[in-house]
């Protein structure tokens, strides 16, 4: 159950409805109805990490599910498991990347990536040896969108976790990735 209610969506400002009539009937987004003027780039940052991220899109779903394991925050590892397979993971591999960088099932890029996530969630500025073998890996620009993404979604866990946002009656739906 919730920590505090949903809002009442027919209360809601009418852009504000107009804009959550737009997207995928989710809790998350439900939740943050109370702060209207915060969902448009809320879900602008999450909706270009999804769609027009350079990442590689198994990769990015490693991390993103990642910082969901280590946040305890069972909304977005049930929403990024279905996301992961969408995208090309298996159960193995998800499976992997609960138990942590180390996981023999891992590919190089994903361990790399696995490991600066770890060590970003526990260290708010990072140490020479946790950063240069993935700027060497992935350069400055993929970089930059990994530590960004980090970051977005250790603020969607803590969003999740602080007001009990619940994974919606039938499982995961209606989010829309970009496959190319």
């Amino acid at each position: 159950m919730s920590r505090i209610p949903y809002p009442v969506i027919d209360t809601l400002p009418e852009d504000t409805r107009a804009h959550l009539d737009k997207l995928a009937p989710l809790n998350i987004f439900r939740m943050l109805g109370h702060a209207p003027h915060l969902l448009k780039p809320f879900v602008g940052m999450g909706t270009a990490f999804l769609q027009q991220g350079k990442l590689d899109p198994v990769t990015r779903e490693c991390v993103i599910l990642r910082v969901g394991y280590l946040s305890n925050a069972k909304y977005e590892t049930t929403q990024h498991e279905a996301i992961g397979l969408a995208v090309g993971m298996d159960a193995d591999l998800i499976e992997a990347v609960k138990t942590g960088p180390g996981a023999d099932a891992l590919s190089h890029e994903q361990k790399l990536a696995l490991t600066f996530t770890d060590h970003l969630v526990t260290h708010p500025h990072p140490s020479d040896g946790a950063l240069k073998p993935v700027l060497k890996h992935f350069g400055a620009p993929l970089l930059e969108e990994l530590v960004l993404l980090i970051g977005y979604y250790m603020m969607v866990c803590r969003f999740l976790e602080t007001f009990g946002v619940e994974v919606e009656a039938g499982g995961p739906k209606g989010i829309e990735i970009k496959l190319d």
